[in-house]
């Protein structure tokens, strides 16, 4: 049996999606869900325009908000340590503040798996799931380690 992506490239070549309605206009896909009933379309507008979004959804769109902000603020931390060994200042006072710095970050992605896991027990389907942060490989990527 054929590959699909080889007859459709084979259909392409032949021209036989040149003459089909809507050829070079806009695609609109506005509709919220296709399969939905209708007459329910205008609730589902309501909600949509309204910014509402399932939870889930927005639960991992704060996770990762979070997460984008702790690897900020280690990065500021990493550029300051960076900063201060540069001028001179005494090692132990600067690696104490990395130190804390790198605690600090690990105790906040202890958090942020802890609700990760939580988000992944509440996802629809397994595709949605996010995966565990991993510490060690986050300072690496911060560090240059």
């Amino acid at each position: 049996m054929p590959n699909i992506e080889d007859q459709l490239r084979k259909a392409m070549q032949e021209g036989k999606f040149d003459s089909l309605p809507g050829k070079g206009k806009p695609l609109h896909l506005d509709a919220i869900n296709p399969h939905a009933d209708p007459e329910w379309e205008l609730a589902y507008r309501m909600l949509k325009e309204s910014g509402y979004s399932l939870p889930w959804i927005e639960t991992i769109r704060e996770i990762e908000k979070d997460i984008e902000v702790a690897r900020q603020d280690l990065h500021l931390a990493w550029i300051g340590y960076q900063e201060d060994y540069a001028e001179g200042k005494p090692v132990g006072s600067i690696s104490a503040v990395w130190e804390r710095s790198q605690q600090a970050f690990r105790e906040k992605l202890t958090a942020l798996n802890k609700r990760i896991r939580n988000y992944n027990l509440v996802v629809p389907v397994a595709r949605f799931q996010r995966p565990m942060l991993n510490v060690d490989r986050e300072i690496e990527k911060i560090t240059g380690a």
